[in-house]
């Protein structure tokens, strides 16, 4: 049964195959019949060329396509008209569906329909199918015709091939052969040049067996000619030439080492004619480029060495000095007990001498330069510094400078951090060092300074050199401000503050000051950054110094004897000058560059000197401006005993200022009178001076009322005053201002008022000292400011320090105003002659104040 079921099964699949496949088994289309069917039926009738007959007949009406359109609808026959139709999927999904039988009959009942169909077609398309038929046979006739004629052109093609071939190939060999003969003639040619100019070479260098006698020149020039004419025309291979071509070779390497010769002696000798000519030879020879580069590495390689020798410990070790024994150099670069003077003067040799070598280097490279810069070929006029250089390359100078400088500086950094020897010696010496490294900079811009020339060495190429010694030069400031700190720091310890130092002690400190500024004084560069050191050493003394002074009660008495305090005070004061003097002296003659660097640690040592004595000074100016006050409680109009007597404040004032000079002012001046030099302590006296002959004109002017014998004695004080401040304080004719007031007050007391608006006295006297005088030749009625405000003298000497001549005016003016209130209240009608001649010297200082 099963095997009976599965036969039948296998004959209805093949059956569903053949039906489905066989449509499409026709290889002229692949497609199925409906879809050909689809497709003739929707071609337009007019796409076939009608024949006359054709067109006259009418076409008959095509049936109507119900058939197709139930195709294209129903589910199994639709799948035909996809153009992805599968028959083997569409077999295998009959089979699936268990209705195989029936899908056959469907499949064949639409075969007959397709039949039926395209019976139609061909029967209404009757007229157009012969139509199509007629055409086919023209074509054919044509074609035939067009074979014919095909034919005989083939024929007359091979005729033509015949005859001209044979013409053909004599003509090729026969120009392969002309071809020949032009080249062996071209390579005859040049080969005959070749040896022409090789005999010419021959006849320039055989009769002088001496090569330094040759013209170089012209046989590179030969040579090069030769050369290129056996590499540009492929002479090798021609025996003749071949044999002569090795003399050549010989003769080349002979010319290269005369050509070399004479080059570097003229850069050895600076002779522009033999640099000129070397290069001639080599730009003849076509090696110009190549030999230039070559010089350069050369001489990079040797300035690089000369570095590394003169840095080199072992080196200098070696040369005479022993090699690890006594006297020579361990591997550390110490050298060893014995051996460390010899050994710092051989490194100093080897740095001069490579100083040396490194501007002879650079000179020779400057001067090859210069020579390219300038040299033309004489026959194409080109410059031969446009064969070695491109626009923006380096000069020569530049690359063997920067060459130069990075072994330098690396040999440098090398022995700062590997040789402890070299080291100390660069950082101890090192305004020697950067003096040699100076002088080779000016020598080497001393010597190419040349009018339309650029230099050797450029102004950033020189600070290349400064900043690789730079190392060296921090350690040495270092040094420097550790000596001399070290120094300050012995002379002022923090652990002892009742010590004070000697003048030799402050001695050592200002002549080491000097021997640090005195080294490096021949380089200006080095002196300021020393300075800015030095400021710092200073300010380091001053705040030691500062730390010593001493204060308190026994700093300031004036009534005994000088304390022990007030002594070292006065020490202090006079150390700190001497230094102020000695550092002021030594910057006038160095530029105000230096000066400036200096004023800030100067100012600190002036004011801490100043400090010193500031408490002592005031209190002797306090008591001497005391003892002027007691003028106000002397009698000046009844008591004419004291006209041919000393005034008793004047006697006081004479006893303090002798005892000031004796006990203070002697030990700070000396004891050869008063200084006449300046001096800080001489400026605080001068000062000192300045403010006693101010204050004692001040009060003198005050004093009211004044008779002449009254005038007479101040006239006296003013001489005694005179007197002891010149013999003990500071010569009176040298204050100035004060001085000349003082001078013209003492005649103006005894001039008349009316003749005191003329007198030129009153040029040399303040304007508030003269209004006040004038209260003492005024009326009662007349009163001063003080009296006015019911001020004490002191008050209103302190109000008077405050303010100024026009201030003092308007005070002045208030009691002038007061005064002629009072007078028109009476009804006089006059004013005291004072009043006027007030008011015209008020009325002055509101002009100039305005």
């Amino acid at each position: 049964m099963k095997r009976n079921r599965k036969k039948k099964i296998q004959h209805s699949k093949k059956q569903i195959t053949t039906t489905v496949v066989s449509p499409m088994a026709s290889p002229a289309n692949a497609r199925s019949p409906l879809q050909r069917l689809s497709t003739f039926k929707n071609t337009p009738t007019a796409a076939a060329t009608p024949t006359p007959s054709a067109a006259a007949t009418p076409c008959p009406r095509s049936p109507s396509p119900s058939h197709l359109d139930t195709f294209s609808s129903d589910s199994i026959f639709s799948a035909f008209l996809s153009p992805d139709f599968n028959p083997t999927q569409f077999s295998s999904a009959a089979l699936s569906s268990g209705s195989a039988a029936s899908r056959i009959e469907k499949l064949q009942e639409g075969l007959r329909l397709l039949d039926t169909q395209l019976r139609h077609e061909v029967l209404s398309r009757h007229h157009e199918l012969l139509n199509q038929l007629s055409s086919v046979k023209v074509a054919e006739s044509s074609l035939s015709s067009l074979r014919s004629s095909l034919s005989s052109l083939q024929s007359s093609v091979r005729r033509t091939r015949a005859e001209l071939s044979d013409p053909h190939r004599l003509i090729a060999v026969q120009t392969h052969q002309l071809s020949n003969l032009h080249s062996t003639s071209l390579l005859l040619q040049h080969a005959i040049r070749a040896l022409r100019l090789i005999q010419k070479l021959k006849n320039l260098v055989e009769p002088h067996p001496d090569s330094s006698k040759w013209d170089l020149s012209k046989a590179a020039q030969l040579h090069f000619e030769i050369l290129t004419l056996y590499n540009e025309y492929h002479l090798s291979g021609i025996d003749v030439v071949d044999t002569e071509l090795k003399w050549v070779t010989e003769i080349g390497s002979k010319i290269r080492d005369e050509g070399m010769k004479v080059l570097e002696k003229g850069l050895e000798s600076l002779n522009q004619p033999e640099v000129g000519l070397g290069l001639q030879v080599f730009y003849n020879m076509g090696e110009l480029r190549g030999t230039v580069d070559g010089l350069v590495s050369k001489y990079k390689q040797i300035g690089v060495k000369s570095v590394s020798n003169a840095l080199d410990m072992k080196a200098i070790s070696g040369g005479g000095y022993g090699s690890g024994g006594p006297g020579g150099v361990q591997r550390h670069g110490t050298p060893q007990i014995g051996g460390g003077a010899k050994a710092r003067e051989a490194l100093w040799q080897r740095v001069s001498g490579c100083m040396d070598q490194l501007h002879s280097i650079l000179l020779a490279v400057w001067h090859l330069q210069r020579v390219l810069s300038k040299k033309r070929d004489p026959f194409t006029h080109v410059l031969l510094l446009d064969e070695v250089m491109e626009e923006g390359d380096p000069t020569l100078t530049d690359r063997v400078w920067d060459a130069l400088m990075k072994s330098f500086a690396s040999q440098m950094k090398s022995v700062f951090t590997a040789s402890s020897f070299v080291k100390e010696i660069f950082t101890v010496g090192y305004p020697k060092l950067v003096t040699t490294v100076e002088n080779l900079l000016e020598r080497i811009s001393r010597d190419t300074d040349v009018k339309g020339v650029p230099p050797a060495v450029t102004l950033e190429g020189k600070e290349q050199m400064v900043a690789a010694i730079e190392i060296f030069q921090t350690a040495f400031l270092a040094l420097c401000l550790g000596r001399l700190s070290d120094l300050v720091n012995s002379v002022f310890p923090m652990s002892s503050r009742g010590n004070i130092p000697s003048k030799e002690h402050i001695s050592r400190i200002t002549s080491r000051i000097q021997e640090e500024v005195e080294a490096v004084q021949q380089d200006a560069r080095l002196t300021l950054l020393l300075l800015r050191e030095i400021n710092k050493v200073l300010m380091l003394l001053s705040e030691r110094v500062e730390y010593q002074i001493s204060t308190g009660p026994e700093a300031r008495q004036i009534t005994g004897l000088a304390t022990q305090a007030q002594m070292k005070n006065f020490t202090l004061c006079t150390h700190l000058q001497e230094i102020h003097a000695r550092l002021t002296s030594m910057l006038s003659g160095m530029p105000p560059v230096a000066a400036d660097l200096l004023s800030p640690a100067l100012g600190t040592i002036y004011g801490v000197a100043v400090d010193s004595v500031t408490s002592l000074f005031q209190s002797m100016l306090d008591r001497l401006e005391s003892s002027i006050l007691q003028i106000h409680q002397q009698n000046f109009v009844t008591d004419s005993s004291t006209t041919t007597n000393g005034s008793p404040y004047m006697e006081d004032l004479q006893k303090n200022i002798t005892h000031f000079r004796t006990e203070f002012l002697s030990r700070l001046l000396g004891q050869a009178g008063p200084a006449r030099s300046e001096t800080i302590c001489t400026r605080l006296v001068k000062s000192m001076a300045a403010r006693v002959l101010t204050f004692f004109i001040r009060h003198a002017s005050l004093v009211r009322p004044l008779s002449e014998s009254g005038k007479l004695r101040m006239a006296r004080d003013m001489a005694e005053l005179e007197l002891v401040v010149a013999q003990n304080l500071f010569p009176v004719e040298q204050l100035g201002p004060p001085y000349r007031a003082l001078r013209a007050f003492r005649p103006v007391l005894f001039l008349e008022t009316s003749q005191l608006a003329a007198s030129p006295l009153l040029h040399d006297l303040p304007a508030s000292v003269v209004l006040h005088h004038l209260y003492s030749r005024g009326p009662d009625d007349l009163r001063s400011p003080m009296q006015r405000n019911g001020l004490t003298p002191l008050q209103y000497s302190l109000w008077m320090d405050s303010q100024g001549e026009d201030q003092i005016w308007r005070g002045v003016k208030a009691t002038l105003d007061d005064y002629a209130a009072k007078v028109r209240a009476r009804g006089d009608k006059e004013f005291s002659p004072v009043y006027p001649l007030m008011m015209k010297i008020g009325s002055g200082l509101e002009i100039n104040g305005s």
